[in-house]
């Protein structure tokens, strides 16, 4: 059973920064692509980076470009979504996503996915 496991989450003030990071249990994600979406209760889960296998490509949506970068540790089977200027827009839970299928589908439908943790930045 795959498995990925979220930490760095917690409650910031606006304008600071908070680095999550997504640790894969398994060896043969270093060949997966990586994602990182959220959700607020009630609304539809939203993505917001991805990065390639290798991490030679990675994309940010448009809603936090400029303001979040994703980055992995192939070594220590890890990504990380580093968030600076967080904004009390940005709350929600947020999760990693794996894919072996590649960047274009896990920015679709990703074939696992962690549990979750909570982001809540405070005005």
């Amino acid at each position: 059973q795959a498995q990925l496991v979220e930490s760095g989450g917690g409650l910031v003030q606006a304008g600071g920064s908070l680095r999550l990071s997504c640790a894969a249990s398994r060896p043969a994600f270093s060949t997966y692509a990586m994602a990182w979406f959220r959700q607020v209760p009630g609304n539809e889960r939203e993505y917001v980076a991805s990065i390639t296998s290798s991490g030679s490509i990675t994309d940010i949506a448009d809603s936090v470009k400029g303001r979040f970068s994703i980055s992995r540790d192939n070594a220590k089977k890890t990504a990380y979504l580093q968030m600076d200027s967080l904004k009390t827009e940005d709350t929600a839970v947020y999760y990693c996503a794996a894919d072996p299928r590649g960047n274009d589908y896990i920015k679709i439908s990703p074939y696992y996915w962690g549990q979750g943790t909570q982001v809540t930045v405070s005005s």
